[in-house]
């Protein structure tokens, strides 16, 4: 498994104080009562949806996106799209800054995550990625087929979905080397010839006077602390969403070079909206 990314400089927190805290609350209640309603609401969509579309979510993936657009308002992070958004059917890959990435690349798209299974697990993001539809999968040769299987049943039905080719997060201010093996399943004969893929270049700027920083979360980085640093920021950040022009699968000749191809692009958006 790849470790996790860490450049071992920690990143430091301001202060609160009363104000910080008195933010916190005033925004990190209404986000619980938020997710919570849509968690309830979702759940009763799904029961009545699920017998009728399967897997295709006509309304409950609406629910998601709504939601999260709510939750980047309520958090104080503002984003701007640049370029289109892919509606064929395929992958969308993006550079991992953040858990905040759950919410700003689900804002722009109704797409569902593909992750690794352990995710699933995890506190508070696990709960939500269940909640988003994610596709669990488990890094074993010995699925490899089951995985096929399952990304052409969500391709069939039009789903877009994400990976993080890198395989970690960092802290938003590189592109590690995009993982081809990632890609691998892509080129079953299945699946080539039906799949598009785009490559998204996420870049988050920090408040003024904050540490660039500041909205990555990496290796051993906990979340409850990321999280109310952002609640209580008095000022706004930006997120820039670069969407590069999105190419047909079976435009490649292999996993290697279409991995080489988004890393080049998902690179040059991050290097040309990111502040040095």
């Amino acid at each position: 498994m790849k470790p996790a990314w860490d450049d071992g400089e920690d990143l430091v927190y301001p202060s609160l104080g009363f104000g910080g805290w008195v933010r916190a609350v005033r925004r990190g209640v209404p986000l619980i009562l938020a997710l919570t309603m849509a968690v309830i609401l979702h759940g009763i969509v799904r029961l009545i949806e699920r017998p009728f579309t399967g897997h295709a979510r006509p309304v409950s993936a609406r629910i998601v996106q709504g939601v999260c657009i709510l939750a980047l308002r309520l958090l104080g992070l503002k984003t701007r799209l640049h370029g289109e958004v892919m509606k064929a059917p395929g992958a969308v890959v993006a550079n991992h800054a953040s858990w905040l990435d759950i919410f700003v690349l689900n804002a722009h798209k109704r797409i569902f995550f593909v992750a690794k299974a352990e995710v699933r697990g995890w506190v508070g993001i696990g709960w939500l990625a269940r909640t988003a539809g994610t596709l669990f999968i488990r890094r074993d040769r010995r699925e490899a087929k089951a995985h096929i299987d399952q990304l052409r049943q969500r391709l069939e039905v039009g789903h877009r979905l994400l990976f993080f080719p890198e395989g970690t997060s960092t802290d938003g201010r590189r592109v590690l080397p995009f993982k081809s093996t990632l890609f691998a399943p892509f080129f079953d004969e299945g699946l080539r010839n039906i799949a598009s893929i785009q490559a998204v270049s996420v870049i988050y700027h920090a408040p003024e006077g904050l540490d660039p920083r500041y909205y990555g979360w990496w290796a051993g980085m906990d979340f409850a602390p990321s999280l109310l640093a952002i609640l209580a920021t008095p000022r706004n950040g930006t997120v820039d969403l670069v969407c590069h022009k999105p190419h047909r699968i079976n435009e490649f000749t292999d996993r290697k070079s279409l991995a080489a191809d988004l890393e080049r692009h998902v690179r040059a958006g991050l290097d040309s909206k990111i502040s040095r």
